[in-house]
């Protein structure tokens, strides 16, 4: 069956995020979640290179907790990954603003990163990364009709206390920046730039024209100009087979790797 929150796609593009949809999402989870009241953060612990490495464990689980594990994964560059529609299996026992039903009741992220702050696995967040964080967490919220008092750490949400420790960000700095952004008060930004160097505009679903034509001929799918979901599909496919993040988006990286086909 098809879960509820087949509507995180749309709220993250609304928002000027980079999306991945990875196969079967709508119909993954543990049964459906109930009312949503807020989101959780987490960071993966997984390894220090790699744009998601920890995709995989997310979505299928570890030997111990079968997957899903998250909703979403958001990855080292500020894409977001989207897993499951359904529950997942991310918060364990705990309490935030009274709410403790947390796999129910929580979109639960993580967010790639070793947790790492010091010796050899120190990883630094990147820029990017954290102001997608930011940038997804006020679209939920936004979507949901929650403030920014309902996003909260793993670390803050977990019982007994000390039991979690991520994500390893200032979560009261996160929930200022999530309420600047919520109220408008935030800078816009813009993730994936809107041509390459040799003047090629960024493309995605719904754009039309000669550029999307080139695109198709390339992906050896219809050619009609018209950049719907089997073009979308096709250039998913393309991003996964070239170690691409699988946007379904042409930006500059891959433009240049359509280019070389």
């Amino acid at each position: 069956m098809t879960f509820s929150l087949t509507w995180l796609p749309q709220v993250l593009e609304d928002a000027g995020l980079k999306v991945a949809e990875q196969p079967g999402w709508r119909t993954r989870g543990h049964g459906d979640v109930g009312t949503i009241k807020g989101v959780m953060c987490h960071h993966t612990a997984g390894p220090r290179t790699g744009i998601m490495p920890s995709l995989g464990i997310v979505t299928d689980g570890r030997s111990d907790l079968p997957g899903p594990l998250a909703q979403l994964c958001l990855g080292r560059d500020g894409t977001f990954f989207v897993v499951a529609a359904g529950r997942a299996y991310h918060a364990g026992a705990g309490n935030w603003q009274g709410v403790t039903t947390g796999n129910t009741s929580f979109i639960g992220i993580e967010a790639e990163n070793t947790g790492q702050t010091s010796g050899p696995d120190t990883d630094p967040w990147p820029a990017v990364q954290v102001d997608a964080y930011h940038r997804g967490v006020a679209a939920i919220l936004k979507k949901i009709g929650a403030g920014a008092n309902m996003c909260c750490g793993h670390k803050e949400y977990a019982l007994p206390a000390g039991r979690k420790i991520d994500p390893t960000l200032d979560m009261n700095e996160f929930r200022q920046r999530v309420s600047a952004l919520m109220s408008g008060t935030a800078d816009a930004a813009t993730l994936i730039a809107a041509a390459d160097s040799a003047g090629r505009p960024t493309l995605r679903r719904s754009d039309r024209g000669d550029l999307v034509k080139r695109i198709q001929t390339r992906l050896q799918v219809d050619a009609d100009g018209t950049f719907g979901p089997a073009t979308e599909a096709a250039l998913r496919q393309f991003q996964r087979d070239h170690g691409l993040v699988p946007d379904g988006i042409a930006g500059p990286r891959t433009w240049a790797a359509l280019e070389t086909v």
